[in-house]
Parts: structure tokens; C-alpha cells; sequence
């Protein structure tokens, strides 16, 4: 399964940029700020994509993974958002950076708690960008989740997602509308509102 290179995953490096950089740009006055993750807040939504990053590190390596259940966050943040954001994302990353691109039975914290390669760094990544979309629209940042990146994660979203409604970690999909693009579609298959605004 692992491979003694560094497995480079060119669309978990996106995922992971484009949430940092929303961390980064987040002020004092956001983190209380709702998000298109109902009732949670920002601080909340930080914690809990951290947590979900940990997750799949811990899976592939058996270390440890997040202190606090990332369905539960508190919203109380007792070190740097930015830093909590770059542990979570680094041991991801250096997780999947030693499973060979051609695996086929990679631990996941998703059913079915093994996924091949491909769908499950798609898995890690799709956490990661989608968080980074509700981030930028709860603090009135751009749109970071590019349309390219969510055609690749789409067929991800469909092979995982419909498991995951049951425990209420994603909403009911919404319908498609004509026009959408990719982000809007994937936006909407995973039960969020394009157009959602604070």
C-alpha cells in the first residue's frame, strides 16, 4: 500500500491551499460568524475540517487523530486558527504522501472505511474544499472551490456522500438548475446553496 516516494496529489494540494488561505484571511471578528454549515460558525467549521484532516491522517498512519469529535465542535479556539488549520492539513498530506497512487484498500474514517487511492485522498480533499467554500461565504471572501476541482471531486461526492447523509454529516442533496457549473453542481449535490450569503 505505501511506497517509500512521496506521493505527490496534485488535487489535495488545491483543497489544502484553498482552506488555509481562508483560515489566513479570517479576522477576530469572524470566527463567531454563521456559516452555510447550519448553526455552526466559523471557529466551528475550522474545527471540525481540522478534525476531519486528522482523521484520515491517523487511518492511514494509526497515530493519533482529533481531541475533540469533529461533529460536536465547541467553536472555542484555544490556539491560533492558522495553526490549527496547518497541523491538521500538513498530517494529512504527509499521510497520503506515502500511499502508493495505485492502492486499493487505503483506511478511511468513511464508509466503507477503505477506499482505493484515488477516491479516498478524493474523499480528504472534497472535506477540505467544500470547507473552504463555507468558510469564504460565512467571512465574504471569493469563491475558492474552482470549477475544475469540483468536476474532480463530483464523482467523489457521488461514490461516498449518500452513506454519510445518514449521520447527518451532509444535508439533503438540492435539485440541480440549469446553468449550473461545476462547482454549483457538486455545491448542490452536497446540500448547500450556491447562492447561500450570511
Amino acid at each position: 500500500m505505501t511506497t517509500d516516494a512521496i506521493t505527490e496529489w496534485n488535487l489535495l494540494t488545491e483543497a489544502h491551499e484553498a482552506l488555509l488561505a481562508q483560515v489566513k484571511a479570517a479576522d477576530a471578528a469572524d470566527w463567531n460568524r454563521p456559516t452555510p454549515c447550519e448553526d455552526w460558525t466559523v471557529a466551528q467549521v475550522l474545527q471540525h475540517a481540522a478534525g476531519d484532516q486528522l482523521a484520515f491522517a491517523a487511518m492511514i498512519t494509526g497515530g493519533e487523530g482529533p481531541t475533540e469529535n469533529p461533529f460536536a465542535p465547541s467553536g472555542t479556539l484555544t490556539e491560533d486558527p492558522v495553526l490549527i488549520a496547518q497541523t491538521a492539513i500538513e498530517a494529512a498530506a504527509a499521510a497520503w504522501g506515502t500511499i502508493a497512487k495505485d492502492a486499493q484498500a487505503v483506511p478511511v474514517p468513511v464508509p466503507p472505511n477503505s477506499l482505493d487511492a484515488p477516491t479516498g485522498v478524493g474523499a480528504c480533499a472534497l472535506d477540505a474544499a467544500v470547507h473552504a467554500w463555507d468558510i469564504a461565504k460565512a467571512i465574504g471572501r471569493p469563491n475558492p472551490l474552482t470549477p475544475h476541482v469540483a468536476a474532480e471531486l463530483l464523482p467523489v461526492a457521488e461514490q461516498i456522500v449518500e452513506p454519510l447523509r445518514a449521520y447527518g454529516a451532509y444535508a439533503p442533496a438540492l435539485a440541480p438548475q440549469e446553468g449550473d457549473d461545476p462547482t454549483a453542481a457538486l455545491l448542490r449535490y452536497l446540500g448547500r446553496n450556491p447562492e447561500w450569503a450570511a
